[in-house]
């Protein structure tokens, strides 16, 4: 079985409760609950982590790649943005990497416009809410001949 790891960056223990116009009501348990039923179906197992950590955000890249994980996905929330340690962390990484976003980030302010990501990611997927997560691992799934 192949292991999927997702990666959920700062302030996303608060969907449900934050911004609802750019995020729904929609929960990280939600979230998570749907990419486990769907790594079932595929026959994916899925992990996920959540912290509003950088340092911990780092340290659970390098251990994804002490651990050979098959694919990573990754919502980094503000991260994405700036955060050069996070994007030197990912690029340790031999597997496929996907960013994923609830929210058009291309729409939205134009500070969000810019991925430090991009150019090490596989792809990046948004705007589609909790459905980005779900292409996402469709799509790692593909990659990674599940």
């Amino acid at each position: 079985m192949k292991n999927v790891l997702m990666l959920h960056g700062i302030n996303h223990n608060m969907f449900g409760k934050r911004d609802p116009v750019q995020y729904g009501t929609v929960t990280l348990a939600d979230i998570d609950a749907r990419l486990q039923a769907l790594g079932e179906a595929l026959g994916v197992h899925v992990e996920s982590f959540q912290t509003n950590s950088e340092a911990a955000m780092c340290e659970r890249i390098h251990r994804a790649f002490e651990e050979g994980k098959d694919a990573v996905l990754v919502n980094a929330g503000a991260w994405t943005h700036y955060s050069y340690g996070i994007r030197d962390a990912l690029a340790i990484l031999t597997c496929p990497i996907v960013e994923v976003h609830m929210s058009n980030i291309h729409a939205r302010e134009p500070f969000r416009h810019h991925s430090v990501f991009a150019d090490i990611v596989k792809g990046q997927i948004c705007g589609f809410g909790i459905e980005s997560y779900l292409l996402a691992l469709r799509a790692v799934h593909a990659e990674i001949g599940g």
